[in-house]
């Protein structure tokens, strides 16, 4: 469902799991777009290439969302807001949900509603602009911005905490709930894989930082460029 940038030279070292053998490594080809890569939490942060970001150019219409891939009516933020629901909300007539409960991982608070939620782009898409997206198509840009074939891309969280996160990197922003920024940095390692982003100097010291207090659990996801 997604698709092309080079692979960083790091990730042709990693564990690429095949159809036939998911959880095999098969070394003897470069990481490419479809394989699924394996590695622990910590060697997939070093993984990752370190090159200064840039802004120049940005736009967030650059990142065409939200739109309605299946065609079914909903498009990908409500897409988010069913596949999330702790409460399953009602749907009536052009997709509009009402009622419905949610749990916001960021301040671990409870919602009550979709209009108190935002979807929150795990990287924001400044952040991924600056981390490469600069060089996709618009294309490429489309299929980021609505990525659920993965479904740590997208979360549905508070829309406080989203506005406070704005497009800031882990070096200048984490959750408030504490006892998910373990989950937090991992999840972010694993988008940032996921895309063949970059990440900044600052940005690679905030992830070891905190990864160093977390479990050193592997990364599986499937690489979309």
């Amino acid at each position: 469902m997604r698709l092309s940038r080079t692979i960083p030279a790091a990730l042709t070292a990693l564990a690429v799991s095949t159809a036939l053998a998911p959880t095999a490594a098969a070394a003897d080809h470069p990481a490419a777009p479809g394989d699924t890569v394996t590695l622990p939490l910590r060697k997939a942060i070093a993984a990752l290439e370190t090159r200064a970001e840039r802004r120049t150019g940005y736009e967030r219409a650059k990142f065409k969302h939200w739109i309605d891939e299946d065609r079914d009516g909903c498009n990908t933020r409500n897409e988010v807001l069913l596949s999330e629901a702790i409460t399953a909300p009602d749907k009536s007539a052009g997709c509009k949900l009402t009622g419905g409960t949610w749990r916001s991982a960021y301040d671990d608070t409870t919602i009550n509603g979709p209009s108190g939620l935002d979807i929150d782009h795990f990287v924001p898409l400044a952040e991924a602009w600056d981390s490469g997206a600069y060089e996709w198509s618009a294309k490429d840009r489309e299929r980021y911005a609505n990525d659920l074939a993965d479904d740590r891309s997208l979360i549905a969280v508070s829309a406080k905490t989203n506005r406070s996160k704005a497009d800031q990197d882990p070096a200048s922003w984490m959750p408030p709930a504490h006892s998910y920024r373990c989950t937090y940095v991992t999840t972010w390692t694993t988008v940032k894989t996921r895309w063949g982003l970059s990440i900044d100097t600052s940005e690679k010291a905030a992830l070891e930082r905190v990864a160093a207090e977390c479990p050193n659990v592997p990364i599986k996801v499937e690489l979309a460029r």
